[in-house]
């Protein structure tokens, strides 16, 4: 094939197959062979037919007599093929086309706002008089195209929306689902009334759409009106030499980050600005990965972002794209990997001029949401719609389209904002849980087509950058979800690990019949500790495991739920002792994470023993000062949090995936564990006992799993300057021979020997 560039400024490549005219009315099968970062001889096609029996990778055309069938395109993703995209053609100044997809429509215009207003109501007040209103036309795969107009720069910036006659006949106005930018910044939704404000007030998911250049970048992140440069420019010193950005998601530590959280002492909700202001703080710290929770737009100025309503687009309220662009770029400078949480199981709430019923009122109609068979099927209409456990009807994963969105605005992360890894939120409501709204009947066909989307997306974005980290909150235990696509599984790298938490911290509802050490320990008394229980789950922690003792999920949202420091003492006061034995069994469970053999990943403000509850209705009320708290009650154990990190960082057996619970004793509440790698070998002692073992404990063990020789204790969770009592073996060198090993353990803490 002969390399060229495509209209939309990409590369492409192009054959001529030369066909007999006795072949017309014969089916055509093709695919392309590729050479890429991935390697030579690929199969170039990552997208599946449209048949939930198949898995087949090919496209497909009869041949007619007509020219229409002669040229035959296929699209690694849509990011450019749909929306309001520049059109370049014969070396000149590019133009502006116009595309949106909607089988539906009977017509569809493009109206534009003003800038000053960037509201169009449902009668059209709003639109710009002095722009005139494009018609488009209806081409392949339904979709809808302008003309070219002749200068994109001429129209850079400016709000549009499509006004559409749907299926009904009646005038809809629609965002632009494939946008790259939307004008809204605040949370003021006019429900298609006739507004007099400003932009800065307006909810972006229901605003006009903004024409927007992806391929330059606001010089200065504080003067994102400014001069712009290149993309090429902006990321030519993107990373500072002899600074490694990990690129394994075993040598991840991660921090999970919310933007819109931190700002803390400020009005309104945080930014990017708040997020590149704390750089310097996460250096400190250790972390190498932070992992933002959604940041497409979503409904309202503040919230969580699980729920989006254009996944091309950067939330307004936090700064926008090229202030995600900034931040991704200065993370890297400071050897720090970008993993960005994104939600498909179901699209924003609130989406009345996003993808809800977008171009027919029909429910069989709407055609980004799932729906069997008709409304007269049912004894409510709503009753064909798809739910499947998250917060909304599953998207319509049977259609091409709607696929491609989630695997473009995927494909736009990795190659135009140059994330690291990705982080799908509840994989298991996209491809096992959907069920019929109407009666909870379960859906194979919606599965396994949610199953084809996750697997074209892996696909895909392997296929443009081989070593992208791919993370699921998946808790099926289904041991496909980590195997490759072309091994029958969904292609991640790895998956969130619920069940340690539950077993380490238990403070959910949901962790009915787990070991549940941490809530239990906090009762109080000294009974005995499901050790053996929790045992398990740690063992289990080196099979492709994300482990943490918090998210956001478990931060106080989930059912009875709170910050390790509360759960840690059943929510007494955190004054005097009480507070000492708070963050003792915090340094325990960050201890057990970051020391076990998967992932360790922990929600922002555990490091300063943040007690505030994170919930996600009101977390703008209960934000945590992190700087403060580094300074103040937070110090030991911020300092506790740094020196672990940085211990684990310097050891190549902890992030080695193998672990050796050679110990367990739930009486006595002690853990013993050995995590080797080469001639690297740590011996962890950890106990939720209320009282040291001043006299020495005895670590039985088989005598082939503990070694003989002399071990040296080389961290110590109770050292003074975390605000332990420095009980330990202060450096001495001790014994282990047939399997016994006997050292002095502190109350509520762990000690970490290390092989000599």
């Amino acid at each position: 094939m002969a390399p060229a560039t495509a209209e939309d400024g990409c590369p492409c490549f192009t054959a001529t197959v030369l066909l007999d005219e006795a072949e017309i009315g014969t089916l055509f099968r093709w695919g392309v062979r590729l050479d890429g970062p991935g390697g030579a001889n690929l199969w170039g096609i990552p997208t599946e037919v449209n048949d939930v029996g198949s898995a087949e990778r090919f496209r497909a055309f009869t041949l007619t007599a007509s020219a229409d069938t002669r040229r035959q395109d296929f699209y690694l993703t849509y990011a450019r093929r749909l929306g309001a995209r520049a059109f370049f053609s014969d070396g000149a100044a590019p133009g502006l086309r116009f595309s949106v997809w909607a089988p539906n429509a009977l017509a569809v215009e493009v109206v534009f706002g003003t800038p000053a207003n960037g509201y169009i109501a449902d009668d059209g007040d709003g639109i710009d008089p002095a722009r005139p209103v494009l018609a488009l036309t209806k081409g392949a795969d339904d979709i809808w195209q302008s003309e070219i107009l002749a200068d994109f720069a001429g129209f850079d910036g400016l709000p549009y929306m499509y006004r559409i006659r749907n299926a009904q006949g009646d005038t809809v106005y629609r965002t632009d689902i494939f946008s790259r930018n939307q004008i809204g910044r605040g949370s003021i939704d006019p429900q298609g009334q006739h507004f007099d404000g400003t932009p800065d007030t307006l909810d972006g998911a229901k605003t006009c759409s903004l024409v927007q250049s992806i391929d330059t970048v606001a010089r200065d992140f504080d003067d994102p009106a400014g001069p712009r440069i290149s993309d090429a420019a902006f990321w030519a010193h993107e990373f500072t030499p002899g600074m490694t950005v990990p690129s394994r998601i075993e040598d991840l530590i991660i921090y999970e980050l919310h933007v819109n959280a931190l700002g803390a002492g400020h009005p309104g909700g945080g930014t990017l600005k708040d997020a590149m202001e704390l750089l310097p703080y996460l250096l400190d710290l250790g972390v190498n990965a932070v992992e933002l929770l959604p940041m497409a737009e979503f409904s309202g100025a503040f919230g969580w972002g699980y729920g989006d309503s254009h996944h091309l687009t950067i939330e307004s309220s936090t700064g926008g794209r090229d202030e995600y662009k900034h931040f991704v770029r200065a993370c890297h400078r400071h050897g720090i990997a970008v993993i960005q949480d994104v939600c498909y199981n179901h699209f924003d709430f609130n989406a009345a001029r996003a993808e809800w019923q977008y171009d027919s009122a029909a429910p069989e109609q709407n055609i980004y949401y799932w729906y069997e068979g008709k409304p007269s099927d049912y004894a409510f209409p709503k009753g064909g719609y798809v739910d499947n456990g998250s917060t909304g009807f599953a998207p319509r994963y049977w259609e091409e389209v709607v696929r491609h969105l989630f695997v473009s605005s995927a494909a736009a992360l990795v190659e135009e904002f140059h994330v690291d890894g990705l982080r799908v939120d509840l994989t298991q409501a996209i491809h096992r849980d959907n069920v019929l709204h109407a009666d909870g009947r379960g859906l194979s066909n919606a599965n396994l087509f949610g199953q084809k989307m996750l697997r074209e997306w892996s696909r895909t974005l392997r296929l443009i950058k081989p070593g992208v980290m791919l993370i699921a909150e998946d808790h099926t235990g289904w041991d496909a979800v980590t195997k490759l696509p072309d091994a029958g599984g969904l292609g991640f790298g790895a998956t969130w690990f619920a069940s340690f938490y539950h077993n380490l911290m238990g403070d959910s509802d949901a962790a009915g019949g787990q070991a549940r050490l941490i809530r239990t320990a906090g009762e109080g008394g000294d009974g005995p500790l499901g050790i053996e229980q929790f045992a398990g789950a740690l063992a289990a922690s080196q099979f492709n495991k994300i482990v943490y003792h918090e998210s956001h999920d478990e931060a106080g949202n989930a059912g009875g739920t709170a910050r390790t420091m509360v759960t840690a003492v059943n929510g007494a006061p955190l004054v005097g002792t009480t507070r000492d034995f708070a963050q003792a069994r915090c340094r325990v469970a960050f201890g057990l994470s970051m020391l076990s053999a998967g992932t360790p990943m922990f929600f922002m403000g555990e490091e300063i023993g943040a007690a505030q509850p994170y919930r996600f209705n009101d977390f703008l009320g209960h934000r945590e000062d992190l700087l403060g708290g580094r300074a103040g009650d937070g110090a030991g154990l911020f300092r506790f949090y740094q020196d672990l990190i940085h211990f684990s960082r310097r050891h190549q057996s902890t992030r080695a995936q193998a672990i050796d619970v050679v110990h367990a004793l739930g009486a006595t509440r002690v853990i013993a564990f050995l995590r080797a790698a080469g001639s690297d070998r740590l011996l962890v002692v950890a106990s939720l006992s209320n009282q040291p073992f001043l006299d020495g404990y005895i670590v039985q063990s088989d005598p082939s799993r503990l070694p003989d020789g002399a071990w040296r204790e080389v961290f110590n969770s109770d050292a003074a300057i975390y605000g332990g009592g420095n009980i330990g073996n202060f450096g001495a060198d001790l014994r282990a021979a047939g399997g016994r090993f006997e050292a002095r353990l502190p109350a509520a803490g762990f000690v970490v020997f290390q092989r000599l």
